[in-house]
């Protein structure tokens, strides 16, 4: 049974996505299922613009996505399984697919929007979350980076806050978002249901009109500036700087709480991935989006065959993050190296080296 429900309705295509146990993370099929249906409407005349909302166990709404399923991720590279390049190269497919698409697509960021569950909204043209909204990029947890387009998007939040959101895997609540630019409007969650519906229960306004009025209501309940609790007057002064070691002696040198809770956020990140992270951000600042995509293509399969360190599978720094986390639950990963200060600069280097050709990246093609 697919979990992607999908309906045509008074020119509008509709998506829901249903999984609600595991938060609506993404599988392999879902990503599959999301992109069949997105291309095959953007063909179809009849479909003007798509919506796309989360369910959880009461139904509509209540979560939106939790991301890539890792757990499948953590399978799949210990046994070698080639569905997992397989996931990584269409999932970003789809992430471009979105922030390329030719017609209006609104998401209904409600509830859990983590990962790659922000690589099929951030790419909208309406951004909606809620006062149950949590949105974040929290890869350096599980030793990952964050992927399917957040080089791209979060380079471009104001100053040096991506760097920060990259790093420390910062949940926003939904304003804070909009403050930050990785969202648009802010809706009460109680009103959601009916904004869905209004999108096709007037087929005498057309759908161009009906957008309109979701953007004029949504425009009427958006706070004009929202200033999130954790957003401090130092982030750009400690987060611009070059390297993670000139970050966290920044932070040091700041001796306050706001810089003691960064300081010990990111001693517990991946200190490998620390380190890529930082440069993949500082990289896609000036890339294209589908520029951006290659590379993170390219840094995910370093990421669990670490070739130039001699490491893959279960003694990858990915699968140790996934497994403290999502499958022995210790929450205390073996990173490899253990300290930021011991990551030397030829671990992060190869990184960032494609194991393809140009012509031959899986991506090649993306515009």
């Amino acid at each position: 049974m697919s979990n992607i429900r999908s309906e045509i309705k008074a020119g509008i295509g509709l998506i829901t996505l249903d999984r609600p146990k595991a938060l609506n993370a993404l599988s392999l099929e879902m990503v599959r299922d999301l992109y069949t249906v997105l291309v095959a409407w953007r063909d179809n005349p009849e479909v003007e613009a798509v919506a796309i909302r989360g369910s959880n166990k009461e139904g509509p709404f209540g979560a939106f996505c939790a991301g890539g399923d890792i757990r499948f991720f953590h399978s799949a590279a210990v046994a070698n399984d080639s569905a997992l390049e397989d996931f990584f190269t269409e999932e970003y497919r789809l992430n471009h697919l979105i922030f390329t698409y030719p017609k209006p697509y609104i998401a209904f960021m409600d509830g859990i929007v983590l990962g790659g569950g922000m690589g099929i909204s951030q790419g909208a043209s309406i951004r909606i979350v809620t006062e149950r909204s949590k949105l974040a990029m929290p890869e350096t947890n599980i030793g990952l980076f964050p992927d399917v387009g957040g080089g791209y998007f979060l380079s471009r939040c104001a100053g040096a806050s991506g760097e920060y959101l990259a790093l420390t895997g910062q949940v926003m609540v939904g304003a804070d978002a909009i403050t930050l630019g990785l969202a648009d409007n802010l809706a009460d969650s109680a009103y959601l249901g009916t904004l869905w519906d209004d999108l096709t229960s007037s087929p005498n306004m057309s759908v161009a009109e009906r957008v309109k009025v979701l953007e004029e209501r949504l425009e009427a309940s958006t706070p004009a500036y929202h200033q999130p609790d954790w957003m401090d007057s130092a982030i750009d002064a400690c987060f611009a700087k070059p390297s993670v070691a000139e970050i966290l002696q920044a932070l040091e040198e700041r001796d306050s709480p706001w810089a003691d809770a960064c300081i010990e956020t990111l001693r517990q990140r991946s200190p490998l991935m620390l380190h890529v992270v930082l440069e993949q951000i500082h990289r896609a600042r000036h890339m294209t989006l589908a520029d951006d995509l290659r590379m993170e293509r390219n840094l995910v399969r370093h990421c669990f065959y670490t070739e130039h360190l001699g490491r893959s599978g279960v003694t990858s720094e990915t699968v140790e993050g996934i497994r403290a986390l999502a499958v022995d639950k210790d929450h205390s990963p073996k990173w490899n190296p253990e300290t930021i200060e011991n990551v030397e600069p030829d671990m992060v280097a190869p990184f960032f080296i494609s194991p393809w050709t140009r012509q031959q990246h899986p991506l090649a093609d993306l515009g």
